[in-house]
């Protein structure tokens, strides 16, 4: 099956809960950040860090945007917000104009979000007992076990959403659908960090 475009490309794109607010205490040096869970602190944060979270305060934005162009991110941004990560909302862009793909929010709050790379020959599946809504802004998957609920905004994430509903390894997805390569493997990547996206226990599912 031929594919759009392979020069679309994915964006990681980083904002806060709506109901969280920033509040910055100078006095104190220090980031007080309330939210449906209690307050947070963080303690003598740097320009770096008090940057992004009014930014992320905002709306999306993509974090090497909201730092000095110098800045570490691993080193800097990245710890504090896994601490945070209770509170952020992880939503895949794309520079196509036509708005994001799909967005994780956290419902929980020992939600933790952590892409990694995934084998192209080991099958995943969508979790059992999920639960699909229908919104006005897209489609909501929720699943009992997941700290995360994810909202697809686009057609294409529910084209690779209905990938999962059968044992399917990334690298079939990404041959099977009619979307730029990358768009396939981040929209699974997502969902698989979201816990939307399980590897499947029998190995005969997987891609010999």
């Amino acid at each position: 099956m031929s594919h759009t475009p392979a020069d679309v490309v994915t964006v990681r794109l980083w904002s806060l809960s709506e109901d969280v607010s920033v509040e910055h205490d100078e006095g104190r040096d220090q980031v007080v950040i309330r939210s449906r869970w209690g307050t947070d602190r963080l303690e003598r944060p740097g320009p770096e860090v008090r940057e992004a979270l009014r930014r992320m305060e905002l709306g999306p934005v993509v974090l090497a945007n909201a730092a000095d162009q110098h800045v570490d991110l691993n080193a800097v941004l990245i710890p504090v917000l896994d601490k945070l990560s209770h509170l952020v909302v992880h939503t895949l862009g794309v520079g196509d104009l036509r708005g994001p793909l799909l967005s994780v929010f956290p419902v929980a709050q020992d939600a933790l979000f952590t892409l990694v790379l995934l084998p192209d020959r080991r099958a995943l599946r969508l979790p059992r007992g999920m639960v699909l809504t229908v919104l006005d802004s897209g489609l909501s998957l929720e699943a009992e076990d997941s700290p995360h609920r994810v909202v697809l905004h686009r057609p294409e994430a529910a084209l690779v959403m209905a990938m999962l509903a059968w044992p399917v390894t990334p690298d079939r997805a990404k041959a099977a659908l009619p979307l730029p390569l990358q768009m396939t493997e981040g929209i699974i990547r997502y969902l698989a960090a979201a816990g939307m996206a399980s590897p499947v226990d029998d190995d005969a599912y997987d891609d010999v």
